[in-house]
């Protein structure tokens, strides 16, 4: 028996010989290869789903499986069902990280030696290389465990692990890793690897249709190019001058597979005030002398420039003089000033020269001449809590419209001690008073003192408050104001604000300027800037393709709002997108080969590359083997294959074109894309636009679904923290049918899911309890009842059967796959464990279980399919391929055969705690001088009195609600009206009234909620089914499961039937019976 650390492995281990044994099975017959038909398919005749390729500079992780197993679970179903099913599977090589870690391996040996020897201490005030570190913990994950200790070499590279580390920790050699400096080599090592691992999942693949991307495949660097050039003819990739997010270490821009963090962050634009300062300069800035110096601020409301009384400064912020050209000095921060060196603004492009290094102190009370200002001269002053890390560091201050621009110079007006503190003169401060500019609706023209007094705000470090002040005033007073000041008085705000910065750029009194919304670091462990590119950009935006875009989404199934108001949103935002860089691997841009295509935009419509690549590449992952050439794969072809294009004039033989167009055209559209909801922004969104530009109408896409992240018992998963478990790791320890059992738990829709490991080994246990089961069933099988099925038991298990055929085909259609498990594993296993039981000495029908097993075993292949098809072979005899064996067929389900179960068993539960309770009292005593019954508890006689008919007050209710229901909006009449109809009823008009009515309200209202969960059946007198005859046929389970010597059914109408109870009668007085609810009292016998 194997053990590891003390527990035994053996149920684990037996499932991984069923999995090898049935890949075996499956390899042999080939049985994932997926063919067109000799006909274009019916509606659910095929099903082709796909997958976003993974990037290959590391293992396939838990995260992956997840998502996959939503693509996996469908694909099985479909397959299942009858369908012929493409489940395709590529690798992404595209971009940068690839070739960012292979160059850090060849600093670091370049460095450290080959193989090198790394720093052991850590050396204090080391200024890094950026070369030397890897702050982005690349996506190679470690295949042993995973820990968050630092090790010395991470410390020293800033807190991460050196390339080389991270390579070892993938179980690689010193010589394997030293192989690695070379990019090509991560292409041919990691793809294979995946591979493996999805076999040893049992992802139902046709293998022949896998490649890999960038140049090192020639099929795919064709096809790139084609869609390039396609998109270009087309006036969709245009040369444009425009901000975009960049690395300047990488020298090209950095879009959101290319960042570590950051991803979704765009460039915001400024309005760069040029505030000059007045000279003469104070002595520290003498080396200034001459030049025109400015204080810059990054303004976002231009138009109250009329308004500013001074500007702020963080005293302890650091700060420089930079040259922006011969004569210009703009004093900013340094993070500004690296962004503006890429936007042309630096003496030396891309490098800022700074003049003299500054504090904010330096800079307090210079005398400063601000554009648009109504006072001639402003001050410099000190402020708290400006950020470094957003705009330049330097801020304007317009009192009348910024909340906080109103507290700051309150405070320094109001406090003599504050301003003595910065050594402040009065004429700084106590002159400058708050100038109106803009007219806000309920604010009128001093916004900013209103909301602060309304507020009652009185100090800077009120932030909350001053935010909320903020969000109360700004958006208003954009959407609402109206300027009262300037030339363009009486103009709306909104109006105003693009001519007045239009103006200040002009005429040379502001710059534009922009930086990225929020950090982002590139993958080479950059901090990228934003920079004023010329390059090539996809035109995504424009509006006749974005109406297109838009009437492809609207045909699509998403599976959720949320993920279409996803959609929707990016598709109101989404614009240019750069679609060219100059480092990484890839497509060369046909028309400009200094450049490549990046990443997320040679990702755009390979999925019909898959209709054509076990064509093109003769089974081999980079093209290398097949009998076509790829320069073959002209244009002209391409179009014809996917286009709709005319034959091309081509060397090809004929029936290899021909052999491509059917296999398109059958295949396509695709059915299904699954994906996590992290690129619905970029990603998947790009597939909508790229489809409608290329293909015919009737060939777009036609469902996404996208998915959460996947938490690893219920935290983040984190190689840093190490709660992280490869895709390996997690079929080595529980199995492949145990991981995605547990992922098929794990949940489902945009929401983050959860893997739990004790799911996963509870699924080891569950399965292989069953096999056991089975086996000895089967072994046993002549012992089992013959015939047809025919008693209770067998009408209520054969119904189950069917509930569960019929309510997971739904959730399978739906792809709930958590519901699916519940239905189609967890609740048909809790039916057989039930009919086992109702069974007792007649045992269970064999005709009934062996259906059972046939049907089970059906529902659970997608999640299992290992296990499942050991079962249908191995156990059951059956031919062929239990993933292909058709879904189950059922009768219609009897909902009132499920009512009276659920009756019969909720009755059973009742009746054990009204014996429970009989006997407590009877031991007791009864101190309140009710007839107790002296109970024996060997020999018990049950008395199970039922009243079938609702009567008296309780029927009049019902009446009344019958008639107050509508069937059409399912709902009730105001309950006022109701209560109204009680009245006048014979309730209403009997003397004792207001008693009855105590009874009859909770009545009422607990019917009106039965009502609306169960439907109009549920205001019935009577229930669907006899309760008499359900107890009467099932009196051996009542006596069983509640240890009784005999049990009658009695009428509760009938008085010699209550005459029965003897003394006991008075309990049925307490506790009378009603539909659906029996009561029973016990006697000894």
């Amino acid at each position: 028996m194997a053990t590891e650390d003390g527990k035994s492995y053996a149920r684990r281990d037996r499932l991984l010989k069923i999995e090898a044994k049935v890949k075996t099975w499956w390899a042999e017959n080939d049985v994932f290869r997926a063919d067109p038909g000799e006909r274009p398919p019916q509606s659910g005749e095929k099903f082709f789903g796909n997958f976003p390729y993974p990037y290959m500079n590391g293992y396939l992780h838990l995260g992956h499986a997840f998502s996959l197993s939503k693509l996996e679970f469908a694909a099985a179903y479909h397959r299942l069902r009858g369908a012929n099913v493409l489940l395709p599977f590529a690798f992404h090589c595209t971009g940068m990280p690839i070739k960012a870690a292979a160059d850090k391996l060849a600093r670091e040996a370049q460095q450290f030696g080959d193989p090198p020897t790394f720093p052991e201490k850590e050396e204090e005030q080391v200024n890094q290389e950026p070369e030397a570190s890897n702050p982005t913990a690349n996506e190679s994950v470690v295949q042993g465990k995973f820990k968050g200790k630092k090790s010395k070499a991470a410390a020293k590279s800033g807190g991460q692990l050196y390339q080389w580390e991270i390579m070892k920790s993938l179980g690689l050699s010193d010589s394997e890793i030293s192989r690695f400096q070379d990019p090509y080599n991560w292409l041919t090592f990691f793809p294979p690897v995946a591979m493996d691992d999805l076999k040893a999942f049992g992802l139902g693949c046709d293998w022949r249709r896998s490649f890999i991307t960038t140049d090192m495949n020639p099929f795919y660097d064709s096809f790139v190019r084609w869609q390039m050039r396609k998109l270009k003819s087309m006036g969709k990739i245009v040369k444009d001058l425009r901000y975009t997010i960049y690395s300047p270490l990488d020298g090209q821009p950095c879009a959101d597979h290319d960042r570590a963090s950051g991803e979704g962050v765009q460039p915001q634009d400024y309005t760069l005030i040029k505030m000059e300062v007045v000279p003469p300069f104070p002595p520290k800035m003498g080396v200034l002398q001459g030049k025109k110096v400015f204080l810059a601020a990054a303004t976002l409301r231009p138009e109250t420039m009329y308004g500013q009384t001074n500007a702020w400064v963080l005293p302890e912020g650091q700060y420089g003089a930079f040259e922006i050209n011969d004569t210009e000095v703009f004093i900013i921060s340094h993070r500004a000033a690296r962004n503006l060196a890429y936007q042309g603004f630096s003496k030396v492009p891309e490098k800022p020269s700074c003049l003299l290094e500054l504090t904010g102190y330096d800079l307090i009370g210079l005398p400063l001449r601000s554009p648009l200002s109504f006072n001639e001269i402003i001050h410099a002053l000190p402020m708290m809590n400006i950020l470094m890390d957003k705009g330049t560091g330097i801020v304007t201050s317009v009192p009348s419209d910024a909340p906080d621009d109103y507290i700051s110079l309150h405070v320094l007006k109001t406090k003599p001690a504050f301003r003595e503190k910065f050594g402040l003169k009065d004429e700084w401060v106590l002159p400058f008073e708050i100038i109106p500019i803009i007219n806000i609706p309920e604010f009128g023209d001093k916004a900013a003192e209103k909301v602060c007094k309304d507020m009652k705000i009185v100090s800077q470090n009120e932030k909350e408050k001053l935010a909320e002040a903020k969000q109360r005033t700004y958006l208003k007073g954009f959407t609402e104001g109206t300027m009262i000041v300037g030339e363009h008085t009486g103009m709306k705000v909104q109006e105003a604000k693009p001519l007045i910065r239009s103006m200040l750029i002009e005429t040379g009194q502001a710059i534009m300027y922009s930086e990225p919304e929020k950090r982002v670091m590139s993958r080479s462990g950059d901090e990228c800037v934003v920079a004023l590119t010329d390059q090539w950009y996809i035109t995504y935006g424009e509006s006749e393709w974005k109406k297109m875009a838009e009437e492809c989404l609207s045909n699509m199934n998403l599976y959720s709002d949320e993920t279409r108001h996803g959609f929707e949103h990016t598709l109101s935002w989404l614009n240019q997108w750069a679609c060219s860089r100059s480092f990484g691997l890839g497509t060369r841009i046909p028309w400009d080969e200094q450049f490549l295509v990046e990443s997320l935009s040679d990702s755009t419509i390979y999925m019909a590359y898959y209709t054509v690549a076990h064509i093109l590449h003769g089974g081999n992952l980079y093209g290398s083997s097949s009998l076509i050439k790829p320069e073959q794969m002209t244009d002209e072809v391409w179009d014809f294959v996917f286009c709709g294009g005319p034959y091309p004039q081509s060397d090809i033989p004929s029936s290899i074109l021909d052999q491509m167009k059917r296999e398109f055209e059958y295949w396509y559209p695709f059915d299904l894309r699954v994906s996590g909801k992290d690129l619905i922004q970029n990603h998947l969104t790009f597939c909508i636009y790229n489809h409608t530009a290329i293909v015919s109408k009737h060939h777009w896409p036609r469902g996404f679904r996208c998915n959460g992240h996947l938490m690893l018992n219920n935290e983040k998963m984190s190689k840093q923290t190490g709660n992280f478990k490869t895709l390996r790791q997690a079929i080595e320890e529980f199995s492949a049918d145990a991981t995605r059992f547990s992922l098929a738990d794990a949940g489902d829709g945009v929401d983050d899911a959860n893997f739990v490991s004790d799911t996963a080994n509870a699924a080891i246990l569950r399965l292989t309890k069953e096999l056991s089961w089975m086996e000895e069933v089967i072994a046993a099988e002549s012992s089992l009842r013959s015939g047809r099925p025919s008693t209770y038991a067998d009408r209520v298990f054969a119904n189950e059967i069917n509930i569960a055929i019929k309510m997971t085909e739904q959730h399978y259609r739906d792809y709930m796959f958590r519901d699916a498990l519940k239905s189609g594993f967890y609740d048909l296993q809790a039916a057989r464990d039930e009919y086992r039981f109702s069974c007792g000495l007649g045992g269970m029908n064999s005709e009934l279980v062996r259906r059972f097993m046939d049907v089970q075993t059906r529902l659970i292949a997608p999640f299992c399919p290992h296990y499942a098809e050991y079962v249908w072979r191995e156990l059951l005899k059956r031919d062929g391929f239990v993933i292909k064996a058709g879904w189950p067929v059922s009768d219609s389900p009897d909902l009132t055969l499920k009512s009276a179960n659920k009756y019969l068993q909720d009755s059973i539960a009742t009746m054990r705690k009204l014996l429970q309770k009989q006997l407590s009292g009877s031991k007791k005593g009864n101190k309140k001088g009710a007839p107790v019954a002296a109970l024996a508890e060997e020999k018990l006689m049950g008395l199970i009195y039922v009243n079938e008919q609702f009567d008296g007050w309780e029927a009049e209710c019902l009446r009344i609600l019958q008639q107050k229901y509508n069937k059409e909006t399912r709902s009730f009449a105001p309950d006022s009206e109701i209560l109204e109809a009680l009245k006048q009823s014979s309730i209403g008009q009997s003397s004792d009234f207001k008693q009855t009515q105590k009874l009859c309200l909770p009545f009422l209202k607990f019917k009106k909620d039965e009502t609306i969960a169960l439907g109009v059946q549920a205001l019935d007198l009577r229930l669907p089914f006899g309760e008499m005859a359900v107890l009467r046929e099932n009196l051996d389970l009542i006596k069983r499961q509640i240890s009784l010597e005999e049990v009658e059914v009695l009428s509760a109408v009938d008085p010699d039937a209550i005459a029965r109870a003897g003394t006991l009668a008075s309990l049925l007085k307490k506790n009378p019976p009603s539909p659906g609810k029996p009561t029973a009292v016990f006697i000894t016998i």
